[in-house]
């Protein structure tokens, strides 16, 4: 069985449209650092995306969940990074009543995307559990990199023009405020994430106390 791209559309919507850790850091680079800002969080979550699939295409990944020691540490060194992403949201939107647009805490590079996007716990589950369903029996990195791209060019194409939207409507209203919207926001539902991840790290070690 071949690439089964059609099949793979209906999987891939939910997981590239919904509000996620990726969504909430572009809309803040988009407000902060404009088109600059905004390519630099695609980039870094594009590079995410693709490393998934190279683990999963040479089996990197099978091994790090194969280890409950190893994916743990993985999983509590993601909450804890995208909670202090989270944290650093907000203290940039706090403070934007007293500073420039411009000027605010350091924006996401592509290095803070690309590692939010690897350490993401679900990123991973989907491309071991998910993806293999749709790269044909031989599988293959070259069949996980397709996939790769499809995914990133569908999460680009939305993400571009939400952001766009954003950028516009912001030219229409005060910046300042949006900007103070946005980032709280985001990095109060980045914490949000980062918690419910730790929840489901530890539920089953309480259930086995």
């Amino acid at each position: 069985m071949e690439i089964n791209l059609i099949g793979f559309m209906p999987a891939l919507l939910p997981v590239a449209l919904s509000p996620g850790a990726s969504f909430t850091l572009v809309m803040s680079s988009a407000l902060a650092d404009g088109r600059k800002g905004l390519f630099s969080t695609l980039a870094g979550t594009a590079l995410g995306i693709y490393t998934h699939a190279l683990f999963i295409g040479f089996g990197i990944t099978a091994v790090i969940v194969s280890s409950p020691t190893v994916f743990g540490s993985l999983k509590m060194a993601g909450t804890i990074y995208l909670l202090w992403l989270g944290v650093m949201l907000i203290r940039s939107g706090l403070k934007t009543k007293h500073i420039e647009l411009n000027s605010s805490l350091s924006s996401v590079t592509v290095s803070k995307a690309w590692l939010a996007n690897v350490l993401n716990p679900k990123a991973i589950m989907f491309y071991l559990t998910v993806i293999p369903q749709f790269a044909g029996n031989q599988g293959g990195v070259s069949n996980y990199l397709t996939l790769a791209s499809v995914h990133v060019a569908v999460m680009s194409l939305w993400l571009i023009a939400i952001s766009h939207a954003l950028i516009f409507s912001a030219k229409n209203t005060d910046p300042l405020r949006l900007k103070k919207y946005v980032n709280c926001v985001g990095g109060l539902l980045l914490i949000i994430f980062s918690l419910f991840s730790l929840i489901e790290s530890v539920s089953p070690l309480l259930y086995q106390l």
